[in-house]
């Protein structure tokens, strides 16, 4: 075998987001020669740009934290919002997340801590305050061998290729991102970045391989138990969202530039993959950014956001999955606009990543700015009686502290955010000119329909059976949630205990012959 290719290793992973990471520091570490490839030169994708919440219920990290969270509460959560359907995956997702979380552990590189951030519904099994964990921040220079500049930096220095902070540790995806790779590197991990998967070699019907481009021209790849395709959805091609009708647009995407335009999936396909939930994605409203791209908007801490008619249309404080679930309801609220006035100085009352200053949203016209709401209605486009009719009504809502159109602020997401001082800390009124008004599109986490994958993340045909030597996590594969968003870090946590039991299929396999 090693004589068809130019490297041979034990296990070959496409991509270097938290789930495609996790899964090859768990093979380095028990001692498959395991090789990283990445598109481009940085890694971490999409999940460097992340908080880095990973859902793993029943951790030690949580119980450490002394939080209600358990195996069990995350059963019955799943199951009040999933139903019957993926019992099985649900249950190895639940069995593999103390796991994972314990073989990460063992490494020194690795330390996470329990962060509060509620679970996105209020449904049996919820946890107060939420069983997210999430990495703790790290020095650059803590990472040996320049490691860190090989860690994709945040969104906004990254859009403006830029590196990352001088002088500052990286924290959320980039701690994340950043002390995974220590840890494989500390366990001899190799990574090949600029290295873009073109095919997926098939040897007596199983995955042996895979061709790559690099700047160097092809080269061939072999992998003895496995190759694992973490490298993301499609959610940068607009010609696949527009074949399977995903909302949104490519340029409204979060993920990096040149990431996520679904090559490994469709080399899958071309050997006999199936996929499923190919429309669903992971939403989220978006703040149109100067440049046209979108700002991943959440934790809505005033203002209210209005369709076209000048009408809310949500609770603007739902957790983002659910409010850009409102949004792509009906296509023409997109545009909307979050309209908000001058209690922050001019800057939005919500976490956008990245943020932009004002003054160069106004001169690019996603923001306008006016002395009076009639003003502002001319300069949106709004019907200005029916704007005003809003505004007041909400008002009247903020003073006496009920939403009866919505009810914000009566669930624990809602008030995680608030900072209102009145009856209703997350109604806040709007009375304080000049007022704003910022244009609001659905943007994207990342697609979730991919390859269909089994319990141990092997990718299946069209009978069902796994294709041998093929796994799939992340965004490359359908996500067990369904059209679902349960809580903060279902995608990190997902990717990272299917591709922990990718593994572990491969070490049965390994330990078998």
């Amino acid at each position: 075998m090693t004589a068809q290719y130019d490297e041979t290793y034990d296990v070959v992973v496409v991509g270097s987001g938290a789930g495609a990471m996790a899964a090859a520091v768990t093979a380095a570490r028990n001692g498959l020669s395991t090789v990283v490839l990445e598109k481009t030169a940085l890694l971490g994708g999409t999940s460097a740009y992340s908080g880095a919440a990973a859902w793993l219920p029943g951790s030690d990290v949580t119980r450490r934290a002394g939080s209600m969270d358990s195996t069990e509460s995350g059963r019955t959560y799943l199951r009040s919002l999933l139903g019957d359907a993926e019992t099985e995956r649900q249950e190895a997702y639940l069995e593999g997340a103390p796991a994972v979380v314990a073989e990460l552990e063992a490494e020194p590189a690795i330390e996470l801590v329990a962060q509060a951030f509620p679970d996105y519904f209020d449904a049996p099994g919820r946890v107060p305050g939420g069983r997210s964990i999430v990495p703790v921040p790290v020095p650059a220079d803590a990472l040996p061998d320049g490691l860190a500049d090989l860690v994709r930096p945040v969104v906004d220095r990254d859009r403006a290729g830029l590196g990352h902070h001088p002088d500052q540790p990286l924290v959320g995806g980039r701690a994340l991102i950043g002390r995974l790779l220590h840890a494989f590197h500390d366990n001899g991990g190799t990574v090949r970045t600029g290295t873009e998967m073109t095919e997926l070699v098939v040897a007596d019907g199983r995955v042996v391989g895979v061709l790559t481009a690099t700047a160097d021209g092809p080269r061939r790849i072999g992998a003895r138990r496995g190759v694992l395709l973490g490298s993301g959805g499609f959610e940068r091609n607009q010609d696949l969202r527009t074949k399977y009708g995903v909302p949104g647009a490519a340029a409204w995407a979060m993920a990096p530039a040149a990431t996520n335009t679904g090559e490994p999936i469709a080399a899958a396909v071309a050997i006999g993959a199936t996929t499923e939930l190919m429309g669903e994605g992971w939403w989220c409203p978006g703040l149109v950014a100067p440049d046209g791209q979108a700002a991943f908007t959440l934790g809505f801490r005033g203002g209210i956001v209005v369709d076209q008619q000048g009408r809310r249309f949500a609770n603007e404080s739902l957790p983002y999955d659910q409010m850009g679930r409102r949004l792509s309801a009906e296509p023409g609220r997109i545009p909307a606009w979050f309209v908000f006035d001058s209690r922050s100085d001019g800057v939005a009352p919500a976490i956008t990543m990245p943020a932009a200053p004002v003054e160069e949203h106004l001169a690019a016209g996603t923001w306008v700015r006016a002395d009076t709401v009639a003003e502002l209605a001319i300069d949106t486009g709004l019907p200005a009686e029916e704007l005003q009719a809003t505004l007041d009504r909400f008002n009247t809502f903020a003073a006496n502290g009920t939403d009866e159109d919505f009810g914000r602020g009566t669930d624990e997401y809602d008030r995680f955010f608030a900072v209102g001082d009145g009856p209703n800390p997350a109604l806040v009124p709007l009375d304080r000119p000049p007022y704003y008004a910022a244009k609001l599109v659905l943007a994207d986490l990342g697609t979730k329909g991919g390859l269909r994958t089994d319990v141990d993340a092997r990718v299946l045909g069209a009978d069902d059976r796994p294709l041998p030597g093929l796994y799939a996590t992340g965004n490359a594969s359908a996500s067990l949630s369904g059209a679902c968003y349960p809580g903060p870090g279902v995608p990190i946590g997902t990717a990272m205990v299917f591709g922990w039991r990718a593994v572990q299929d491969m070490l049965r396999a390994e330990l078998a012959e």
